[in-house]
């Protein structure tokens, strides 16, 4: 009686003899014997009970009194044992699927084990449109078909009369239940994950390849579904063939469809494209791409509304990602592209403060945002040597690249102008980051339009990359976001660094030119910067072996931070964070000095804290500039690095910076700059510098050879080793006789250093 009691306050409408009778037959579901029991008394609340008159708390009573055991017994037997069951095999698989179905509409119900494991048997079902095909499949999978074997060639119906395969075919109301069980499955948290552990997609291909009951209404909403998230990327790598088959059908069709169908279609195409780094080598899909693009060409020339051009313009932008320009077209349609994009940002963003986009709007400018991105990296390098698969827009003539990124300006103007009026709270909105983002792009590129505009804009920038890395833990909503596009770094969870890692190449730029590095102190980015280095270093630290790779958003961070220590020496030595950036310096160096594969990054922090270095005045009670434990550790570190840098390429060859030391050549020769620098304000590091070797194996190197070493690498050679010698009576005497013994070489042409050892 309390039970329905409760159900009567909470809104249902049954009257009280109803309620009575409901009760009755919800104890009889409780202690019936038998599943006749259970069907009996079912068959009791639907008649007495109906449906209309249920509110969501006495019908969640009355599934939680059915339970999931029976469905599943009655599944089962019909793909199992028709012939020993009272009822046809037929009405059994009916009364099963529709009572998962009612079950699963319970979220609860829908994660349970019990309803899973009927999952196998409703994907075999759909996947056949049959009741043979659910009996040939019990107990195995869904997709456990011999090969040639087609929807009607199955197994025990092959010599089944016309009207026997005709009866056995799936009706409607049983597929609609099969899909609202695997809907309801896929709706639930991981639900996309244990359907496609569960063979969901060949199972799914199939029933629409086949034609099969609701396939075109159910099944593909459901394919998208399960693509439209984190595992789209694993789908398409544990089943790219029926997935690549898929794709080819469905572009075909639209490729074949009227131009208004085509329009509606445009959305529907979208999930079932493959991820850019999943793509299947096919040159059928490159061919699929190009019909596409073809057949969006006249649509794009067309006059259209903007619920027609927003799905066209996302369908571009996601076979841009698939293939870049070289399919896209004929220059002329790549230039109309890139403008009917950079409009719809323009009359999508350029709104009165406290306009909210529809979602559908942030949608489609989000698509706009990638064909704008896609344009600027090929038209800013259009001057550049012409790839080997040169695309449209490479072949630009100088006059349609000055307009391509005349209105990219334009439009990242707009994206400024929307910045500019979103408020802290929005921080964690999914489209205030996808504008961040395609902005941090363009000035990673161009730095030089809009100056004034950048500088303005510089506070949200920094102060929006700032909040994520701090409160990246409680983002999960841009966390599955991020997870979902694909854009989280390198496939892995939202971090809360992504944000100034797109800003990194731009904070780069910027920190190099007067007046916007003085609005960069003043926001205190290089204290960002270093919490940005430490936190990633923590992250770089529990890697190991092949998973220890490069990152370059540390090596750009370093070289920003460089940039500050170049050209505000007064704020380095003042500024606190320096001092705790010297603290990870000496303790990092030693650990990447062994590491070959961060020899870039070994390089970006050996300079950095040479160049902190030679600002940095001998501290109280160390009048010889002693260096003290972490500043010993760290040039100790520094000094094995650069030694390492130095080679020939035989004992006569000229003195240079070695192979595996390209990329980092300038950086070295910085170093030794930075070096004479720390020796003439640190005396006390000669003595490490004669006992870490360096000096000895310079200057062995450097009599050994007959050719003349490059130019810079010879003067940054000589300025090194005249600060040392100035600082150190041994060292002079070392370099004084190894310039008489060494017979010349590449030493004794250095006449700067002649002159101070006297010889």
């Amino acid at each position: 009686m309390a039970d329905r009691e409760q159900a009567v306050a909470g809104g249902g409408s049954l009257s009280e003899s109803q309620g009575q009778v409901l009760d009755r037959c919800l104890h009889a579901l409780r202690h019936a014997k038998n599943d006749s029991q259970t069907l009996a008394a079912l068959l009791l609340i639907t008649r007495l009970c109906p449906p209309t008159q249920l509110d969501k708390p006495t019908m969640r009573r009355i599934l939680e009194a059915v339970g999931l055991n029976l469905p599943a017994r009655l599944l089962v037997t019909a793909a199992q044992n028709p012939d020993g069951s009272v009822l046809p095999a037929y009405e059994l698989l009916s009364l099963g699927t529709a009572l998962l179905a009612a079950l699963s509409t319970d979220p609860d119900m829908a994660s349970r084990p019990q309803l899973l494991a009927t999952v196998p048997l409703l994907l075999g079902l759909l996947a056949d449109g049959s009741m043979s095909g659910l009996q040939n499949r019990a107990g195995a999978g869904p997709v456990d078909r011999p090969a040639g074997e087609g929807p009607g060639d199955q197994g025990g119906d092959a010599d089944a009369p016309p009207a026997a395969q005709e009866s056995s075919r799936l009706d409607e109301a049983t597929a609609a239940d099969c899909f609202q069980v695997l809907t309801a499955v896929c709706s639930v948290p991981r639900g996309p994950e244990l359907l496609l552990n569960r063979a969901a997609v060949p199972a799914l291909c199939r029933a629409v390849e086949q034609n099969q009951t609701l396939s075109q209404q159910r099944a593909l909403p459901l394919l998208g579904s399960l693509l439209s998230g984190k595992t789209k990327e694993k789908a398409w790598r544990k089943h790219p063939a029926e997935l690549l088959s898929l794709l080819l059908r469905l572009a075909k069709e639209f490729c074949r469809s009227s131009d208004l169908t085509r329009f509606q279609t445009c959305a529907r195409l979208v999930p079932f494209l493959p991820p850019p780094g999943e793509a299947p080598q096919s040159e059928e899909l490159k061919e699929a791409v190009s019909d596409m693009w073809a057949a969006l060409r006249p649509m794009l020339q067309a006059k259209l509304t903007p619920k027609q051009i927003g799905p066209v313009l996302v369908l571009s932008a996601c076979l841009l990602d698939l293939y870049g320009w070289e399919s896209v077209g004929p220059p002329k349609f790549c230039c109309l592209l890139v403008n009917r994009a950079c409009v719809e940002v323009r009359m999508g963003l350029e709104e009165p403060p406290g306009t909210d986009l529809s979602p559908e709007l942030q949608h489609t400018l989000t698509g706009c945002y990638r064909i704008m991105e896609a344009a600027m990296e090929q038209a800013c390098t259009a001057g550049d040597a012409a790839p080997p698969h040169c695309s449209s827009l490479n072949a630009l003539s100088l006059q349609q690249s000055r307009q391509v990124l005349g209105v990219l300006t334009e439009a990242f103007s707009s994206v400024m102008f929307h910045l500019q009026q979103v408020d802290p709270g929005r921080f964690s909105d999914p489209f205030v980051f996808a504008s961040f983002r395609v902005l941090c792009s363009w000035l990673a590129e161009e730095t030089s339009c809009l100056k004034e505009e950048v500088t303005a804009l510089l506070p949200f920038l920094v102060g929006y990359a700032r909040r994520h890395l701090q409160e990246a833990a409680s983002e999960q909503g841009l966390s599955d976001w991020m997870a979902r596009v694909s854009v989280g770094e390198e496939g892995g969870a939202w971090t809360g660094g992504e944000a100034l890692r797109y800003l990194l190449p731009a904070l780069c730029h910027l920190s190099a030119e007067d007046a916007p590095r003085k609005v960069l102190l003043s926001l205190d980015t290089p204290l960002l910067l270093v919490g940005f280095l430490t936190q990633t270093w923590t992250s770089l630290r529990q890697r190991s072996g092949s998973a220890l790779s490069r990152d370059p958003s540390m090596e750009t961070a370093c070289s920003a931070l460089l940039n500050f220590a170049v050209t505000e020496p007064e704020s380095v030595r003042k500024d606190p964070c320096f001092r705790t950036l010297e603290a990870h310096l000496s303790e990092a160096l030693p650990f990447l000095v062994n590491k070959p594969r961060l020899l870039v990054l070994a390089a970006n922090y050996c300079t950095l804290g040479l160049m902190i270095g030679r600002l940095k005045p001998p501290t109280a009670g160390q009048s010889s500039g002693s260096p003290d434990a972490a500043q010993r550790r760290f040039f100790c570190a520094a000094l094995r690095l650069l030694r390492g840098a130095l080679g020939s390429g035989s004992d006569t060859g000229p003195v240079q910076v070695s192979d595996g030391w390209a990329e980092a050549a300038e950086l070295w020769r910085l170093s030794l700059q930075a070096l004479g620098g720390c020796v003439r304000v640190q005396p006390g590091l000669v003595a490490l510098i004669r006992d870490e070797g360096w000096l000895r194996h310079t200057l062995g190197l450097l009599t050994r050879t007959g050719g003349p070493p490059e130019r810079h690498t010879e003067e940054v050679l000589e300025e090194a080793l005249c600060a040392v010698v100035e600082r150190c009576l041994d060292c002079r005497q070392e370099v004084r006789e190894a310039m008489r013994s060494g017979g010349g070489g590449a030493l004794g042409r250095m006449k700067s250093l002649r002159k101070l050892v006297a010889v």
